[in-house]
């Protein structure tokens, strides 16, 4: 359930930190479109879409795919440019212009990848290039209803079509509401990028990403970064192009990684987050959610929440044996839900309300990470 990147002889210069208004846009586009996985920006959100003119509010629904589950590579084009120096650039204009010299089978490709993709982390044939390809590509669009369908066929028919009318859009969403907003989330951005640029210089990068995320941690090596993302076991290289951060306002609770075949990796992380000061990793997540579950363990938190209780006392009030009880208070005390105090030979039990509390927010963040 993790993420993999292999930064075997990177050198620090290669490493850098640079904010990016394209990148911060995509959040933009996100937020207002799934505005229940950021709560902290439900003022902002309201706001926006209150002036939203509603020409602009469809055309933002007719491509929403891109921005709706998290949001497409193409809001970093730079990270897919063959110029192993390309960083994002300082305003969206010229990102836009990086966005442009993006191939037509990398722009389609990243368009399609949440909701047609056949293949992200490896190198295949491609919609525009193997009509197999294109078939499926077109069925998994259907299966998302006729405007994802009406808008994949027109992507695959006419790609630089779509990408006039895309990059129209974004300069449209610029003028009504991002300008604004990018002109007060720029100094905080710029402030975050120089100190974590500060942080690499003189702690170096295992001091850097500890300030980025707990989610994201160095071997011992010091040779592959891993992090803690549900999904599968994805992998890719730094090698030459090196490894990119992008601070965003907008983002939590998402930590996003680009690991695209041929595209250096992204690590995309919110900054100013009400990150929680030791989230658990996804593995203890669901240790915990898995020892609540069961009915029996169920009864014995009822019990430890409002008192402190011996295993022979649960026992009692339970009908079962002190064994049982032993067995099932081990698994939540490994889960991290108790806490324990001796007092004199007997040993007490009590429910952590604190952690159980923050289960909901640590599931949310977890998931959304």
């Amino acid at each position: 359930m993790s993420v993999h990147i292999d930064i075997a002889g990177l050198r620090p210069e290669r490493v850098a930190v640079v904010p990016s208004p394209l990148a911060e846009l995509g959040m933009a586009l996100h937020a207002l479109s799934e505005p229940a996985h950021h709560p902290g920006l439900q003022g902002w959100v309201t706001g926006v879409s209150a002036r939203l003119d509603p020409h602009l509010a469809d055309r933002m629904c007719e491509a929403d795919f891109l921005w709706r589950s998290t949001f497409s590579d193409l809001f970093m084009p730079w990270a897919g440019l063959p110029d192993a120096g390309t960083l994002p650039g300082g305003t969206l204009a010229e990102e836009l212009d990086q966005l442009d010299k993006l191939s037509d089978e990398q722009f389609v490709d990243a368009a399609l990848e949440f909701t047609c993709a056949v293949g992200y982390g490896t190198c295949g044939p491609t919609p525009l290039s193997d009509p197999g390809v294109r078939r499926r590509a077109l069925e998994l669009a259907a299966a998302r209803g006729p405007q994802q369908l009406r808008f994949t066929e027109r992507l695959l028919t006419d790609p630089p079509a779509i990408r006039a009318w895309l990059r129209q859009f974004l300069r449209d969403c610029d003028e009504a509401f991002f300008a604004e907003a990018w002109g007060r989330l720029r100094h905080q951005l710029a402030a975050d990028a120089r100190h974590k640029t500060d942080l690499l210089r003189h702690k170096g990068l295992p001091g850097m990403l500890a300030a980025v995320s707990r989610a994201i941690t160095l071997d011992a090596t010091g040779t592959r970064l891993t992090v803690d993302k549900l999904g599968g076991d994805d992998a890719t290289t730094a090698g030459d192009g090196g490894l990119l951060l992008v601070p965003t306002s907008l983002g939590w609770p998402h930590l996003m990684v680009l690991h695209r075949y041929g595209w250096r990796p992204v690590l995309h992380y919110p900054v100013g987050s009400p990150e929680l000061a030791a989230p658990p990793s996804l593995d203890q997540l669901a240790l915990r959610m898995t020892a609540l579950s069961h009915p029996v363990r169920m009864r014995i938190c009822r019990f430890l929440a409002r008192s402190a209780y011996t295993t022979g006392e649960l026992a009692q009030v339970l009908g079962m044996t002190a064994p049982e009880i032993s067995r099932h208070l081990a698994l939540l005390k490994k889960a991290g839900l108790l806490t324990t105090r001796r007092r004199g030979r007997y040993v007490l039990h009590q429910l952590d309300v604190t952690v159980v509390a923050r289960l909901g927010s640590e599931f949310l963040e977890g998931i959304l990470r």
